[in-house]
């Protein structure tokens, strides 16, 4: 696996693990973790190698304001970049690695076949950038939200206005996570720009929708309202799955749940049909 650090474009740093398969000029997977999420986390670093062995080059990264870093890839460290994140800088951060693998990797990967894979929120961006990045061939979600709106507008916003932050608590790690009202005013100027719904009735390519029966997180009836959404897509049903498809962190990669080895064996034949 390579490692690379490219500069976003609010000049904060997005560290990037590159898995290339065996031969040249083949397509290249761009995995987009979630909320509260990081490319380290559990089972990412094995789907990449299942994906590079298949026959797929595979890139993680890090959102740059995700809280992880470079020397705590495993740990929120950053706080303060954690409540500074939005939907903004984050699809500018997926279009600077899209950016950076057409500069850099041409001669490597195969640049007309850029696929996306997204998990949780990395599902709903990963749909937003495909409908606008002609570059873009393919998309998979995983356990996907299907509207942010839905998630943003609630009965709590004077409150966080009045305070300026809420808090998210992590039960993982035990810490009270702050996400700062400048969250929501990004969101509210630029609310067309993040419609989940209308980015994938726009859409145009193949979509592959995965989501287990028994998530926890984001209902498996968000993956039923995506269905509606999008022209042309398959939604592979999980029967029991959670939202991270069984896995934990840190993963034993000696033992793969059924629910997550379906998820990946099946997105990898979506991708190279």
């Amino acid at each position: 696996m390579r490692t690379y650090s490219i500069s976003s474009h609010r000049n904060k740093i997005i560290n990037i693990d590159l898995e290339l398969c065996n031969s040249n000029n083949k397509p290249i997977v761009i995995f987009s973790h979630g909320f509260k999420g990081f490319k380290d986390w559990g089972p990412f670093n094995y789907i990449s190698k299942k994906f590079a062995q298949s026959g797929l080059n595979f890139l993680k990264f890090n959102y740059s304001h995700n809280g992880v870093n470079i020397k705590n890839p495993y740990e929120f460290s950053d706080l303060e970049a954690f409540g500074n994140n939005n939907f903004s800088i984050e699809l500018e951060d997926l279009e600077s690695v899209i950016s950076w693998v057409i500069d850099k990797l041409d001669s490597e990967v195969d640049i007309d076949q850029i696929f996306l894979l997204g998990h949780s929120r990395g599902g709903g961006l990963s749909f937003l950038k495909a409908s606008t990045n002609k570059y873009v061939k393919k998309v998979v979600s995983w356990a996907s939200v299907s509207d942010f709106g839905k998630r943003i507008e609630n009965d709590k916003l004077e409150l966080w206005k009045e305070r300026g932050v809420v808090y998210v608590f992590n039960s993982r790690t035990n810490q009270q996570m702050p996400l700062y009202y400048q969250f929501y005013e990004d969101y509210i100027e630029n609310k067309s720009n993040f419609s989940i719904p209308d980015a994938c009735r726009s859409l145009g390519i193949p979509a592959l929708v995965v989501h287990g029966t028994k998530d926890e997180t984001v209902s498996f009836c968000e993956a039923e309202d995506l269905m509606k959404y999008l022209k042309n897509a398959t939604l592979l049903k999980i029967k029991d799955a959670n939202h991270v498809f069984d896995a934990s962190h840190p993963f034993d990669s000696n033992f793969c749940p059924n629910s997550l080895k379906l998820a990946i064996d099946e997105s990898i034949s979506f991708f190279k049909k």
